[in-house]
């Protein structure tokens, strides 16, 4: 309701005269320029992996996922420090070449929106990799070879046949990557890009207008409505059969001389780029300054960090289990709902949502201190806005929607006969789920749980936003020696965070892997 309440400061209609347009259209060109280079990054990806067969591929196949464990911001500090001016790339450009100062020679600034979305591409481009590579997987190939019969080349067959096929997949992986895009901020703050994100971030600590920033976050509410409205009116009459028959997997043709070294060279330079040199960097520097760095704020920060996802995962593989659950023992049109009510979260930035969470607690907190007080007792202040609780409330609105989807599409593989076997033998509700349903999805349980995790370790704008006084997680740490311009320091607090991703992240990759 804020977003509707009378702006009393002004900053508002301040922003509609100044820079909101041009915030809105930065956010829009982020939006597309990543959404585009996204698609060149992972569709090729997809195809080589799942419909050819070269040396490396089975390396790859998983590799290309890695990115996913490094947050953006941080890939942002590492080519910042590379390719900036005082970089050691321009460095050594200017040594070799003799150059004297920067009107000799001309070098792309990084901080710049085009650097905001090349570091957003490289680190986004695997959810819609994931999605087309399961596509492609799973097509018959006989369809693909019965184009080729027909005297189409392999690019024509991929063309008219093969990419119409994957349309849903693309669809749904680039709506996810429009909404991670969306919702960033380290990223786009980091290279001095002005976004609706920002703009959220600003007016809320900055101006100190918290009716300012709830409506900042409404436009950006109604614009991920809209465009997953768009996204599914645009697939609401395609439905594809084409699961029989041999798949691309069995008919894989093996690429040879100059094919083969060109999907090497396009693929490994994309890991390179994308996860072996924001690693490689952070390594380097981590080492270097390894005795500054180490200090008793990192393990209190990464102890932060680390007990605040176990926890953020567990209640969300709990809640998960409730919804799904009873969707499954009370079908109807209110369990739907509820799921998909769930599964919102994800979609909405992390500023937004730290906005919608913030002000009805703050609310809450406002109202129970007032009636101490009329029944003669003393102030409790902020228990819910003010401590930790809000800040895992706000993670759980988050990221529900994954745990939510991975039970849901674990679950949906259990036969309902299943059930009714159990208990026509004598169990009950609850032993049935403990007995059947339980041991039969602890794959998906696992899966849940960890991917909840790894984003809970690399969220920033939620923390930032709603974390208590005196309390920091390894995001805020590193944020604020990036802020700083200390990207040195900012070097090993980082790389836990990515190794603290990296390691659950190969455990679940290795999972899905597994036939059983």
């Amino acid at each position: 309701m804020s977003a509707f309440s009378v702006d009393s400061s002004g900053s508002f209609q301040h922003l509609i005269d100044t820079v909101l347009f041009d915030y809105t259209v930065n956010t829009l060109l982020v939006i597309a320029g990543v959404l585009l280079l996204s698609f060149c990054f992972a569709l090729p990806s997809a195809w080589f992996i799942a419909c050819c067969d070269f040396p490396s591929r089975s390396i790859l196949q998983w590799a290309l996922m890695l990115p996913l464990a490094i947050p953006p911001y941080i890939v942002a500090i590492v080519y910042t420090d590379l390719f900036d001016f005082s970089g050691p790339i321009q460095g050594f450009l200017r040594e070799f070449m003799h150059w004297q100062s920067v009107h000799d020679y001309y070098f792309p600034d990084i901080r710049t929106i085009n650097g905001a979305i090349l570091v957003l591409s490289l680190t986004l481009y695997p959810y819609l990799y994931l999605l087309l590579r399961g596509a492609f997987l799973g097509q018959s190939g006989g369809l693909f070879q019965a184009a080729r019969s027909l005297g189409l080349s392999p690019f024509q067959a991929f063309k008219r046949v093969s990419f119409p096929l994957a349309r849903s997949s693309m669809a749904v992986g680039l709506s996810l990557i429009a909404m991670e895009t969306l919702g960033d901020f380290a990223t786009v703050n980091y290279f001095a890009v002005h976004t609706l994100t920002t703009a959220v971030y600003d007016t809320w600590l900055e101006l100190g207008s918290l009716t300012t920033a709830a409506k900042i976050s409404s436009i950006m509410l109604l614009a991920l409505v809209i465009l997953i409205s768009l996204e599914s009116y645009s697939r609401r009459k395609q439905k594809t059969y084409q699961r029989s028959g041999a798949t691309h997997t069995d008919l894989r043709f093996v690429l040879t001389h100059g094919k083969k070294w060109g999907v090497l060279t396009f693929l490994w330079s994309l890991l390179f780029f994308s996860f072996i040199l924001p690693l490689s960097v952070l390594i380097y520097y981590a080492l270097g300054y390894f005795s500054e760095s180490l200090n008793t704020q990192l393990w209190q920060y990464t102890l932060n960090s680390f007990w605040l996802a176990i926890i953020v995962a567990s209640l969300a593989l709990l809640l998960a289990l409730l919804l799904n659950f009873y969707q499954r023992l009370a079908p109807g049109i209110l369990s739907k709902m509820t799921i998909r009510l769930s599964s919102l979260g994800y979609a909405v930035p992390g500023t937004v949502i730290a906005i919608g969470v913030l002000i009805p607690f703050t609310s809450l907190d406002l109202w129970l201190n007032r009636q101490l007080v009329e029944f003669g007792f003393s102030r409790v202040g902020l228990i819910f806005s003010g401590s930790l609780f809000i800040l895992v409330f706000g993670y759980l609105m988050r990221f529900s929607a994954i745990a939510v989807g991975s039970i849901e599409s674990s679950l949906a593989q259990v036969s309902p006969t299943l059930d009714l076997a159990s208990r026509s033998l004598g169990q009950n509700v609850g032993q049935t789920i403990r007995r059947v349903n339980l041991p039969l999805i602890k794959k998906g349980m696992l899966t849940a749980f960890i991917l909840v995790f790894i984003e809970a370790m690399k969220e920033l704008p939620t923390a930032l936003l709603l974390r208590p006084f005196n309390f920091e997680t390894l995001a805020t740490y590193v944020y604020q020696f990036v802020s700083d311009e200390m990207i040195e320091y900012a070097a090993l607090p980082a790389l836990l965070i990515v190794l603290m991703g990296l390691i659950p992240f190969i455990v679940v990759n290795r999972l899905l892997e597994k036939d059983c």
